[in-house]
């Protein structure tokens, strides 16, 4: 297939989870034998910050307007697959803009699903118009459960699917390391994960001056008052985060409050640590149970004290064991190769409901 993807960031994973999973999605679709081009907007933020500025899965472009994005009218026009990302600048007329040019399958990649449909009830049209959700045949989501039927039955998408995100196995992986810290966590600030990152390992953090806690991630306010035992970390680049996860004893997960209210929406950072067999101690939310089974491959916390319960009594060979069965699960399911190969049998499944894989011009491969 010749797919064009119009996202976020693939040149730059400074303060946003997109770049990485583009990466994974585009270097699997590109080892199946599909050719992607990458478009991605030029914007001060990602250009002081590139820390992949070529691909070499992928051919990646920079414009910087829209009016300079139309030089690439024949690439969107020809192609088999346009995908047009969330948060993209401008992305209602980047999508009207695709809606006019492409004669191949369009397709909405939504990489943070309850946030878009929070921001749709409210009126703000940053990067999605509800007008554009029927006029994409496919809605990929990062989020499964009935936010798929929500979207389908009250917004009137023909078609929506899950595609979670994903870890690359190569890059994520166990480690014989010193466990520097007994609690980290890896995120960028939001104002709706401070409170519970507080409640559930800050607190915790206080209340055990011996034990050894670090947070990552930009943004955060310099107002923060960390704990004494709390390192403080200014974003750590991706090739930094297998050591990171792999230097603590456990990490913790933390999801966004609209993520919590739609379920079935795990984060990258969830997958990354469990492939590096690091066990997880995580916030609850819908669905999390379909992901990973609770106990056995991850651990549930809903207060400071059942942290710190977690911290002190799972003994070395248990808390090993936890983390091995989640690594498994992970590369037996929520690997970029399996999204790739689940978006192709998407595109398949689109053609055979069609009726005409012939207009499309390609032959589909799994």
């Amino acid at each position: 297939m010749n797919i064009v993807i119009l996202g976020l960031s693939i040149t730059s994973s400074w303060g946003n989870g997109h770049a990485t999973t583009y990466r994974g999605l585009v270097r699997e679709l590109n080892k199946l034998g599909h050719h992607v081009l990458f478009l991605e907007r030029d914007v001060p933020w990602y250009a002081g910050h590139r820390d992949l500025p070529e691909p070499e899965y992928c051919e990646t472009e920079l414009y910087v307007s829209l009016k300079d994005l139309k030089h690439f009218t024949a690439q969107v026009r020809e192609a088999d697959l346009v995908i047009v990302g969330s948060y993209v600048p401008e992305g209602v007329q980047v999508g009207e803009w695709v809606m006019e040019t492409a004669h191949g399958i369009k397709a909405f990649y939504d990489i943070d699903t309850p946030v878009t449909l929070a921001k749709l009830k409210r009126g703000d049209y940053e990067y999605l118009h509800p007008s554009l959700i029927p006029k994409y045949d496919l809605y990929l989501s990062f989020t499964g459960g009935p936010t798929l039927n929500l979207l389908e039955r009250q917004h009137g998408s023909p078609m929506a699917r899950a595609l979670y995100c994903s870890v690359d196995p190569s890059l994520y992986y166990p480690e014989l390391r010193e466990a520097i810290w007994d609690l980290g966590y890896l995120g960028t600030y939001s104002d709706d994960r401070q409170p519970p990152l507080e409640q559930l390992m800050l607190d915790a953090a206080r209340a055990w001056p011996g034990g050894r806690f670090v947070v990552a991630g930009p943004q955060y306010p310099e107002s923060i008052a960390w704990p004494a035992n709390t390192r403080y970390i200014h974003h750590l680049p991706p090739a930094e985060h297998r050591k990171f996860y792999n230097s603590q004893r456990f990490t913790m997960n933390i999801t966004r409050a609209d993520m919590i209210q739609a379920g079935y929406a795990p984060s990258v950072r969830l997958f990354e640590a469990a492939a590096c067999g690091t066990p997880i101690i995580s916030d609850y939310w819908e669905g999390l149970d379909s992901i990973f089974d609770f106990e056995s491959e991850i651990l549930v916390s809903h207060t400071a004290k059942d942290t710190l319960r977690y911290l002190r009594e799972i003994c070395k060979s248990e808390r090993k064991m936890i983390g091995e069965r989640a690594r498994k699960k992970v590369l037996a399911h929520h690997t970029a190769a399996h999204r790739a190969k689940e978006l192709i049998s998407y595109a398949e499944e689109l053609m055979t409901l069609d009726g005409d894989h012939e207009a499309y011009g390609y032959e589909v491969v799994i």
